[in-house]
Order: structure tokens, then sequence, then C-alpha cells
């Protein structure tokens, strides 16, 4: 079964390289069209509220820009996505990662690891408002109902648990294994599925308790983390392994693997919430995984580092940063084609589009639902 996957996806690869048609998953009108009106909330999809029709209210306004964290120039490059042009540049804490939109969509967060902060951006102007002091922030999560903002303190193992409002701290869980960094949440949001890069674990955490629950060795590097639509499983990319892990959180058994590229690392759900954008670092390719069939239709060949991003709120584009590149890559999500790549500062890595259609976002560089 894995030889033969493995030949498909060299197949695909092939014809994309040759120019030959591609099967693209195509961005549709609305993803909520996709829930029969009798469905329940347990059948609808996850994803069924991120549709471009979706757009909240007090978003319609805001100017869209794409927000690039450079690691290792400690600045984060602001790029308008109608004309792909760098329009500002400043400075921010030590080692940014990721920017994070803020669960109500009024502020956006940029991780300042080494910095030991949050930049506060004001997402109507796009300009810096304030710093919060915070403990080596690598990555930044909030809740589904909103209540606990999570800070991923990668370097101490920790998971540290703050009031958004306040950002005073409520809470503290140290991770057994080493290097937690990516995690998404169930249904009801009980419990979240994190990875831990630097000893091939994934840990089940009550959101509720702030404790460990379970743990489950799946080996390699595990990186993002992100759940189907149905809510029955979590892919884990696995950098080492040069895959993604489907995890079922209940069991917590892994129930496949899938063969992607080499350097497997970022998540990005299509905009219509059937499709699974995977970032293979290393091989400079995208796999797109149908969340249906738990299989690979199409890998895109675009060269570079593919890293982490987001679509645009039309579905029609995917914004990536090139970490080890120094740019940007614009992809048509139609075609699987690179539109523009971007020149920015040093170690782009978490991109964050804004805004996006949702109902409200669990921070990362833009996971809504």
């Amino acid at each position: 079964m894995v030889r033969a996957l493995v030949l498909a996806v060299l197949v695909t690869a092939a014809a994309c390289a040759s120019g030959a048609p591609k099967p693209t998953p195509t961005p549709r009108a609305t993803a909520s069209a996709s829930a029969s009106p009798a469905a329940t909330a347990d059948d609808a999809s996850i994803y069924a509220s991120i549709g471009p029709n979706d757009m909240a209210p007090q978003l319609k306004n805001i100017t869209p820009r794409v927000y690039v964290p450079n690691s290792e120039s400690n600045t984060v490059s602001v790029i308008d996505p109608s004309t792909y042009q760098v329009v500002d540049t400043f400075d921010v804490g030590k080692l940014p990662q990721h920017i994070a939109p803020s669960w109500d969509f009024k502020h956006l967060y940029v991780d300042n690891d080494l910095g030991n902060s949050l930049t506060e951006l004001d997402p109507a102007t796009g300009q810096k408002v304030r710093t919060i002091p915070v403990e080596d922030p690598y990555n930044l999560y909030f809740t589904p109902d909103g209540t606990k903002a999570i800070v991923v303190a990668e370097r101490f193992r920790r998971l540290d648990f703050y009031d958004p409002n306040t950002w005073q701290k409520i809470g503290s869980y140290t991770v057994l294994h080493s290097g937690p960094n990516h995690l998404d949440f169930t249904r009801d949001g009980r419990y979240f599925l994190i990875s831990c890069e630097f000893s091939g674990y994934v840990v089940k955490v009550d959101a509720q308790t702030m404790k460990g629950v379970e743990a489950l060795y799946v080996g390699g590097s595990p990186q993002d983390v992100r759940i189907s639509p149905d809510g029955k499983v979590f892919y884990v990319a696995n950098q080492d392994l040069n895959g993604v892990s489907v995890v079922d959180i209940n069991t917590m058994k892994q129930v496949k693997f899938i063969p992607t590229g080499a350097g497997t690392h970022g998540f990005v759900v299509s905009r219509d919430g059937q499709s699974l954008y995977v970032t293979n670092r290393k091989a400079g390719t995208i796999s797109v995984i149908d969340f249906a069939t738990r299989e690979i239709s199409a890998t895109w060949i675009i060269g570079g580092s593919p890293d982490m991003g987001g679509v645009t709120a039309d579905g029609r584009e995917l914004w990536l940063s090139g970490r080890y590149n120094g740019d940007v890559y614009v992809i048509d999500t139609f075609t699987g084609r690179v539109k523009h790549r971007i020149l920015v500062g040093k170690s782009p890595h978490g991109v964050c589009v804004f805004p996006q259609p949702g109902r409200y976002s669990l921070g990362h560089t833009g996971n809504y639902r």
C-alpha cells in the first residue's frame, strides 16, 4: 500500500513538472453549503464556517495584508496582497516565529521567542500597539471558547495558560517530552493534541484542567497539527519521517501514515475545508491531501523551502514563507503554480494572511473555525 502510494505521488509530481493538467481542488463558493440543512453539529464539518461568505462583519472593512515574521532579522514585513509589494517593515523582539490572530480578531500577536514578548499589532492599521512580556513564546493559541491563551514555551517544555484580556498567567503545565510546538483542538474544545518536535511524541492535553492526559510515540520530528473536518482524527506533519501521521485522539493510536515529501512541516486547510495543503520544506513541494479519502490528490513542485502560511479569503491563493530562501511564495490553488516570489527578511517563518473568514481564531498563523 505504501509503495503504491509513493508511486502515485511520483507520477503526479512528474505530471506537475511537465506542465500536464493536475488534479487540483477547486475553491467553492462557500464551505458552509457543504453541510446539509438537517445536519447536526456533530455531522457538520468543523470547517463549515470558513468559506468566503463567512467573513465576520467587523472584518469586512479591514484592509487585507500579509504579515511575515523574519526570524533572523527580528523584523516583520508587511505585504499588500493586491500589488504583491512589501509596503512596510518594522522591528520587533528577538526571533519572531509566528504571527497569531487573537480569538476575537481584534489583535495580531508576533511571537518573539527569544525576546520573551508578544508584539501586539492593530490589524486596522497594520502597526505596532504595545509589547506584552511573556516567557519563550514559540507559538500562541487560543481555546475555542476564547477564555484562555496558550503560550507554547518550547525551550522550557512548558505550556503557559493566560487570561487573553489581562495577560495574567492562570496556569502552567510542564510537558514530559521535549520540543512542544504545534497543536489543535478537538471538536468540543475539551482536549488538544500537541506535537513534541525533539522527542517524537504527541501529547493529549485537557484544556480545562491544563494537564496532560496521554502521550503517543510517532517517531521522527512531529511538527504542525490539524484536525479532520469530521473531528475523528488529527493530522501530524512529521519532518524527519517525510510524511503525515494520522492519529485517533480517543484511542491515542496512529491509524495511518501518508508519505508526502522530504521535510514535511506545515499545514493549511483549503478554503472549502475539503483539502489539507502540506508543505514539504526540504523537497520544495506541496502535497494536497483529500480529507475524505486521506490520500494525496496532487503534488505541486514549487522549489525553495515552503514552511508556514495561509490562504486568501477567496481561497484562490496560498501564501507560504520560504524559510531558507528569504522569500514568500504566492501559489495559485487552481493550478498549483507559483505566481509570485516576494523577497523579505532572513528566515521568514509563520506568515499570517489577514483577514480570513471564520467565527473565531485558534491562533497559530490563522487556524479558524
